[in-house]
């Protein structure tokens, strides 16, 4: 695949993205990225990834609140992307949510000219208390596996800036962007 093909995709599933006003006011010299995985080599096992005693992985099932007191630790413009019904998967110490992110279909759409289905992690956050132990990562590779045994083709990051830390799991860039457009 090259660049081209995943442009398209992109522009197939955020139509509009650098129109948005948001977009628009991200400073020039901040750059993320887009990154996939093709879940078809995905071997979560590759990666032995450790965590602290305790520390259990699930879809959340709680008090909305709780969690937006957590995502409101990491980033408070992110608790509105954090709603009743939404697939919220969690790495949870005790009663204490402590790593979250969405999980989300982002529907069919065609790379290089196959049809995939695509999904991913979004919103991805651990709370400063808890960063540096793995349970982030460990929380993604978890969501990751879960999308590969739902019949996922691809799993999407959106809107990163730390795609050293996805490459640890095999994601790999495919664009760059800033506010001005796709950069390369």
């Amino acid at each position: 695949m090259n660049h081209s093909d995943y442009e398209s995709l992109f522009n197939q599933m955020h139509p509009g993205f650098f129109e948005r006003e948001e977009i628009r006011r991200i400073p020039e010299d901040q750059v993320y990225e887009e990154m996939i995985l093709e879940l078809a080599g995905f071997r979560a096992e590759a990666v032995e990834i450790p965590v602290p005693a305790g520390v259990s992985f699930g879809f959340y099932r709680g008090d909305l609140a709780a969690l937006h007191e957590s995502v409101a630790l990491v980033n408070a413009n992110w608790v509105r992307y954090f709603n009743r019904g939404d697939k919220v998967y969690c790495a949870m110490d005790g009663e204490r949510v402590v790593s979250f992110c969405n999980v989300e279909d982002m529907g069919r759409h065609t790379l290089a000219g196959r049809p995939m289905k695509v999904a991913g992690p979004g919103c991805v956050g651990t709370i400063p208390a808890c960063r540096r132990r793995g349970v982030g990562l460990k929380m993604v590779q978890n969501v990751t596996a879960l999308l590969k045994d739902a019949g996922y083709d691809l799993s999407y990051i959106h809107y990163t800036g730390v795609a050293p830390w996805y490459a640890k799991l095999g994601y790999g860039t495919i664009l760059r962007w800033n506010s001005k457009g796709l950069i390369g």
